[in-house]
């Protein structure tokens, strides 16, 4: 007998849910590049504040969990210090596996707060379209709190005001940055410092997906008719804050969309809800399975068209054909009171209906940001258009 909260009569947890996926992979996770930077940051800053380099640098992440990172370089200096950490990525196949990460804090004059700089290796934001403004360093926003909290934690440990100027770097940044889409996207001069939980969940796609399988196993034998694939933990959150489903009801598709659509095909549930960032279900809108950036890149001239459907005039419609990025277009369209964000998200159910191919199973969408705020959604439908 399983209960609500996913376990099993007699207290044993069930294997299923997203966190039983990635231990059914056997992959090792890593750490995001904005992990590396905060414990950068934190073993500096205790530095600047007591001489003293903690080695190993013990930081809280997002989630809770407390990860020791082993400094590579310290530098103690008149006003300044630096610290670095090599990025450990685990299984994942990352380009950004190896690189040292380096921050460097300086101290600012009471009631500045706490200041971000671009340092060598580090992109800056030059186009609209991104959760940054332009002129700003590209240090995502989940980064640049979890420095901020740190910092306040050093502070308060060790009487410190918390007024600093943070600089991270990368070596080699530049040169790792042109494997990745940042030119593209106008983040010129190196990297981004990413990541919203800290950890870098493993990609092996026969595993993963191995994974996902396993998963609507679970929640099938478990007697649960409503599942979700969605894209990451922001997701995840925000499908249970919707819909209260157990653990084992959500699926960790990553960027595999295709993948769940196929196994639920086979081995159907009454419901599945699939949840993700606005500009990767953008993708499957389109019709790609594989949400990748790698493998797939969002559509702005067919983001122009829906637009149109949606009432957009012919210059709004332009304007989203060669916006930086789908948050761009999605701004964009908010603007003009245009629902782009629901006419994604049907556009992306009807798609995945189309892969289920008259399956039993009724389909919605749900289009987030960057935070989890819902900005599109579809209503549920299922073969032939039922609902």
């Amino acid at each position: 007998m399983t209960t609500g909260d996913g376990t099993t009569g007699g207290g044993a947890a069930t294997t299923g849910g997203r966190s039983a996926q990635l231990k059914h992979t056997g992959l090792r996770p890593g750490w995001t590049t904005g992990a590396c930077a905060t414990a950068a940051t934190t073993a500096a800053y205790t530095a600047l504040l007591t001489g003293d380099f903690p080695d190993p640098v013990t930081i809280t992440l997002p989630k809770g969990q407390t990860p020791a990172f082993a400094l590579a370089v310290e530098e103690l200096a008149e006003g300044r210090a630096m610290a670095g950490v090599v990025k450990d990525a685990g299984d994942d196949p990352d380009v950004t596996h190896g690189a040292l990460i380096r921050a460097t804090v300086r101290p600012l004059p009471a009631g500045q707060g706490v200041v971000f700089r671009a340092g060598p290796g580090v992109g800056t934001v030059t186009l609209p379209g991104l959760p940054l403004e332009v002129g700003e360093p590209a240090v995502n926003p989940v980064p640049r709190q979890m420095m901020r909290d740190h910092i306040a934690r050093v502070a308060e440990r060790h009487g410190g005001s918390g007024d600093v100027e943070i600089t991270v770097s990368v070596d080699h940044g530049e040169e790792i940055a042109r494997s990745t889409w940042n030119p593209r996207i106008g983040i010129l001069g190196g990297l981004s410092i990413l990541g919203t939980t800290g950890i870098v969940v493993p990609y092996s796609c026969s595993a993963w997906i191995d994974s996902i399988r396993r998963g609507v196993d679970v929640a099938r034998a478990a007697g649960l008719t409503h599942v979700a694939g969605c894209t990451g933990s922001t997701s995840e959150r925000t499908v249970r804050t919707l819909y209260d489903l157990p653990e084992i009801a959500l699926l960790d598709m990553g960027d595999f969309a295709g993948a769940v659509l196929k196994y639920v095909r086979r081995h159907p549930v009454d419901r599945l809800t699939v949840c993700g960032g606005f500009a990767k279900l953008s993708k499957l809108a389109v019709g790609h399975m594989d949400l990748h950036s790698a493998r797939s890149q969002v559509d702005k001239g067919f983001l122009a068209e829906l637009a149109r459907t949606g009432g957009a005039d012919e210059a709004l419609a332009g304007e989203i054909a060669v916006a930086n990025t789908g948050l761009a277009a999605l701004q964009l369209c908010a603007s003009a009171g245009v629902p782009l964000g629901d006419l994604v998200a049907a556009a992306a159910r009807d798609q995945a209906l189309e892969v289920l191919r008259g399956a039993p199973v009724a389909v919605d969408v749900v289009c987030i940001d960057r935070a989890g705020t819902v900005v599109g959604r579809s209503a549920p439908r299922g073969p032939a258009g039922t609902a």
